[in-house]
């Protein structure tokens, strides 16, 4: 545990540059459609607002969800510790919950009107790429964060569990917005388990049923058990337009705009496509 929390950075960092650069090879090998945006200005843009987000995060909380673990553990404070469960068991329903948590919270932030401005953001991409996980607006990021930091506080969620789910929520949400087309064999049966490629996709659609849908980031059981999943699209994946009618089709987002846009109101540009 000590080790996990004092090397914490460097083993989330190291797992998502080895992911990143895996990913960015097969999006060439292996596509799942025709790449729409630069690839320079992309990742320029999202790689950029990772950056934003993660120094406001040091800026605005002295403890992240893993101190705040670490602190439960060391008073005695949350569920897991009172009822002092085996420690394999509150390890693993401690990844079961959280991630159920962060598909509700998904679920809020497209629910609810304010959240949902910030939120958008994240669905302004044009194109997804495995940079797309990391297009998040800085304020989504700290109510994220808040909501993360209360539920380990109140469940008493190990150290290593919540180390260990942010590397994979980290990965497979670069996985699954990344341009990847798995083999039909493989494609199947992965996705009775995990959020693939295929299925988020869907949820960037342009068409609002299938944006809200498939909310999962790592499981793809929670949206199956509260019939948010849709299994296909519309549209093929070669033709599905992703992002939002507000915001056009047409030219990608700079920086600055991204991080105003929350408090500006954009009125619906371009064609319906689709209907």
């Amino acid at each position: 545990m000590d080790f996990l929390v004092e090397h914490e950075q460097v083993i989330r960092v190291g797992v998502f540059l080895a992911i990143l650069v895996l990913l960015s090879g097969l999006e060439f090998l292996i596509p799942l459609a025709k790449r729409r945006l630069s690839r320079p200005t992309q990742w320029f843009t999202n790689l950029v607002i990772v950056l934003l987000d993660n120094l406001t995060l040091k800026i605005v909380f002295p403890l992240l969800a893993a101190g705040v673990a670490k602190y439960a553990n060391d008073n005695g404070y949350g569920l897991f510790n009172i009822i002092s469960a085996p420690y394999w068991v509150s390890f693993v329903l401690s990844l079961i919950l959280l991630d159920l948590l962060i598909y509700t919270q998904h679920v809020m932030m497209h629910r609810i009107p304010i959240l949902w401005r910030f939120h958008r953001m994240h669905h302004t991409e044009l194109g997804l790429d495995a940079t797309s996980a990391l297009r998040f607006h800085p304020i989504e990021i700290i109510i994220s964060m808040l909501i993360k930091m209360g539920f380990v506080l109140i469940m008493g969620i190990p150290v290593a569990a919540v180390i260990i789910f942010e590397v994979l929520l980290n990965g497979l949400a670069l996985f699954n917005h990344s341009n990847i087309k798995l083999p039909e064999i493989i494609e199947k049966p992965l996705r009775r388990i995990i959020i693939t490629p295929e299925i988020h996709w869907i949820h960037h659609s342009e068409l609002p049923f299938e944006t809200n849908s498939n909310y999962g980031f790592n499981l793809s059981l929670w949206d199956r058990l509260f019939s948010t999943y849709i299994d296909k699209p519309k549209q093929s994946y070669k033709e599905l337009r992703q992002g939002l009618h507000e915001f056009g089709f047409k030219e990608p987002l700079n920086v600055l705009e991204l991080l105003v846009s929350p408090f500006k109101e954009y009125p619906a540009k371009g064609d319906k496509k689709i209907k």
